[in-house]
């Protein structure tokens, strides 16, 4: 029994000492990350972080507020400008004007009118960024994309050391990597709002164009693919338990 409790403290000891070390190597990850960030723009991600809480409680007022408070820190500089972030904002704008549209009750159908196209333009601007940056980024390797940053992307940087900079420049390079991915995703949600939006307008067959191509783009988009069941008058396919918990539309 001695022996076994002996084992048994050895175990948990050595267990400990795993999760120190995995804490330790993790914190030194996420500051050695969180040092290269971009330090123009982590005012706007910082500001990002309040979405979800807004989102959550419809609190539209602070979402439009919040989003036009992070534009106006992207369009301060070429690069971000047209990213793929601001593809973002105008996606989620447009999303919480078709949530005000049609689950706000006490509202008239001109109003609900109003609302709809406010999304639709916002709809069409990210369609319109999304596609604009995969024109240029799409596929592109690494050093492609490093040649493609190299004409704008230190600009106001130039108080900073050529380290530092360098090490912005690296970890933009892997953002825009993951992005390509993503955003053809992101694209594809941006398709299956303007489903909706027809839809709405009653305008079926450009609906049902609209969720074809968000599911081209992105073949697991659950949404797109049931508003195109309910048109064509197919049964809904449910989500599994796994994307109920990790819902992978939501940006």
């Amino acid at each position: 029994m001695s022996l076994m409790n002996k084992k048994t403290r050895a175990l948990i000891a050595i267990m400990c000492a795993l999760a120190l070390s995995v804490l330790g190597v993790s914190k030194i990850y996420y500051n050695n990350k969180d040092a290269s960030l971009d330090p123009r723009i982590t005012n706007a991600r910082s500001l990002y972080e309040k979405y979800n809480g807004y989102a959550l409680v419809n609190a539209f007022d602070s979402i439009f507020f919040l989003m036009d408070s992070i534009e106006s820190i992207y369009s301060r500089y070429d690069h971000y400008r047209e990213s793929y972030e601001i593809g973002v904002l105008y996606n989620n704008r447009s999303a919480s004007y078709l949530t005000m549209a049609l689950y706000t009750t006490d509202l008239d159908s001109i109003q609900r009118d109003s609302l709809v196209i406010l999304g639709a333009d916002a709809c069409r601007m990210s369609i319109h960024i999304y596609q604009q940056w995969l024109n240029i980024y799409e596929d592109k390797s690494e050093v492609d994309i490093q040649n493609i940053l190299s004409n704008d992307f230190y600009e106001s940087l130039e108080d900073f050391s050529m380290d530092k900079k360098e090490k912005y420049l690296k970890n933009r390079i892997e953002e825009i990597i993951n992005a390509q991915t993503e955003t053809a995703r992101r694209l594809s949600v941006s398709y299956t709002n303007l489903g909706i939006i027809y839809r709405y307008k009653q305008q079926y067959d450009s609906a049902a164009i609209s969720y074809k191509t968000a599911l081209d783009l992105w073949d697991r988009n659950l949404t797109a693919e049931n508003n195109l069941n309910i048109l064509l008058d197919r049964p809904i396919r449910k989500r599994t338990l796994i994307q109920k918990l990790f819902p992978a539309e939501r940006f």
